[in-house]
């Protein structure tokens, strides 16, 4: 009797073709930690340069990702990270900047 083959489900959380995707799980994951990062810190005043760097970093990271994404789930996930590093950036910017009383 024939059995129905399955397609394999190994391989990536975030990648729906069952295919490793593992330079774009990492800048996904980058872009998240950085966006997280960026927001949070973003809260507090005295912290703009953590968060206008890491929302630099997520919004580059996440530019690129989005550049060789091949699924719609890395693709959400790097659209929510690119929101939060975007906030992060725009609000370190607003605080003091990227070299803000450094240079």
């Amino acid at each position: 009797m024939a059995q129905v083959l399955r397609p394999s489900t190994t391989g990536s959380l975030f990648a729906t073709d069952g295919k490793p995707h593992p330079l774009q799980d990492t800048l996904l994951v980058v872009t998240l930690v950085c966006g997280i990062l960026a927001f949070v810190t973003a809260m507090f005043h005295s912290l703009h340069l953590l968060s206008s760097w890491a929302g630099l970093v997520g919004i580059i990271a996440g530019a690129y990702g989005q550049f060789i994404s091949e699924t719609t789930r890395e693709r959400f996930g790097l659209i929510v990270g690119l929101g939060l590093s975007g906030v992060g950036f725009y609000l370190g910017l607003a605080h003091g900047g990227l070299f803000g009383g450094v240079i």
